[in-house]
């Protein structure tokens, strides 16, 4: 019996270490429009297809398809780098921001990605 509760101890030790590594670099939605809205500080960055984002994106946000990491154009050092692909499913943003995070750039993911930004019926510019 001992050995299942120190296990379940363990278990929330490290979940709660995850969520806590989570919540400092991850962002929903409405958090981010949040942010936008009371002038955070904040750089928002779109990962996606430069056709896909000439299709709508993140109002702010300035478009930076895998092709084009390597010149870290429109990132920030003074601002958060939010950074968007997809979809909940995709796993450029997250890539993304592994690559800009190891260049020294500030950065978080927007979790859902632009899927979730438009099933929350947020403003989307062209």
């Amino acid at each position: 019996m001992a050995s299942a509760t120190m296990t379940l101890t363990m278990d929330t030790q490290k979940a709660k270490e995850y969520f806590e590594t989570k919540l400092a670099f991850t962002t929903g939605p409405v958090e981010l429009e949040r942010m936008m809205r009371e002038g955070g500080n904040v750089n928002i960055v779109d990962v996606r297809a430069a056709e896909d984002y000439a299709e709508g994106h993140i109002p702010c946000a300035v478009n930076l398809p895998k092709d084009r990491w390597s010149t870290l154009e429109g990132l920030r050092k003074d601002k958060i780098n939010v950074v968007y692909c997809y979809s909940q499913v995709c796993h450029l943003a997250a890539a993304a921001a592994f690559e800009f995070a190891s260049r020294g750039y500030p950065v978080m993911e927007l979790e859902g990605g632009f899927r979730t930004w438009k099933e929350h019926e947020m403003d989307i510019e062209k």
